[in-house]
């Protein structure tokens, strides 16, 4: 019997929080992918984005040498993690190894993916609806997360995905929720985004949400709120943003 590779962890909540942080927060990724026709791996930067469930979702170009790759064989792997100041290796990346799934324009979930893309990256919009435009969610089958120097964990799909049965119902308010928050509760959008370590003064706006809590954006920088317990119900969200910006305010004052 092989033995067990000691400089593996065992999965644990912090090492779950901080893959689905990574994956939630990240704007850029490394996608690698097999290329046609000898399946020589090809490795490229993608604009990267989740859907409800937190699977993450790519716009790709069918001009792009990538693309060919992804059509070919669905095998891809996805690195995440921006490396900041020092050592690039000692902070957290966490690399996924999926299969790509085209999302057709016809597809029930064409228009959320759509929706949650364009708010991560609103520049997007200007070529999102060209034809030769596709997006895709990336599967995972597994990941690696390093957590930094003797912080590596083995990961299944369920240690990141957001598996509530919250999830299609509150696909269907989210934009309207957004919009109301944003436009409605922008004094309440700003305490959230004071709950986030570093975080800059100005004018944060939320941008996706998913059962177990919500990501803002000001420019180019993304954080996360998380809820302490994910939704089960889509019902539970005003209450729950609401309950939130209550203690928030009662904390400041």
């Amino acid at each position: 019997m092989a033995e067990k590779n000691k400089t593996i962890r065992e999965t644990d909540d912090e090492a779950r929080k901080l893959a689905g942080r990574l994956v939630s927060t990240a704007r850029f990724g490394s996608l690698a992918v097999l290329l046609p026709p000898d399946g020589h791996p090809f490795a490229s930067r993608t604009a990267v984005a989740t859907d409800i469930d937190r699977t993450p979702v790519i716009l790709v170009s069918g001009l792009s040498e990538h693309t060919s790759g992804l059509l070919n064989d669905p095998r891809v792997s996805l690195l995440l993690g921006e490396p900041g100041k020092g050592d690039p290796l000692a902070h957290p990346r966490i690399t996924l190894q999926c299969r790509a799934e085209r999302i057709a324009r016809d597809d029930k979930r064409h228009h959320r993916i759509r929706a949650r893309f364009l708010r991560r990256h609103p520049k997007s919009a200007l070529y999102a609806d060209f034809g030769d435009f596709s997006f895709f969610r990336l599967n995972p089958a597994s990941a690696s997360l390093n957590g930094g120097f003797g912080k590596a964990y083995h990961l299944k799909p369920a240690d990141i995905l957001i598996a509530s049965p919250a999830n299609e119902a509150l696909a269907e308010l989210e934009d309207s929720a957004i919009d109301h928050m944003n436009t409605d509760h922008a004094e309440a959008v700003t305490l959230y985004a004071g709950l986030m370590t570093g975080a800059k003064s100005g004018p944060w706006r939320i941008c996706t949400i998913d059962a177990a809590g919500f990501e803002l954006a000001r420019g180019d920088q993304i954080g996360r709120i998380d809820f302490d317990t994910p939704m089960e119900d889509a019902r539970q969200l005003a209450s729950t943003l609401s309950a939130l910006a209550s203690t928030l305010r009662g904390a400041k004052g």
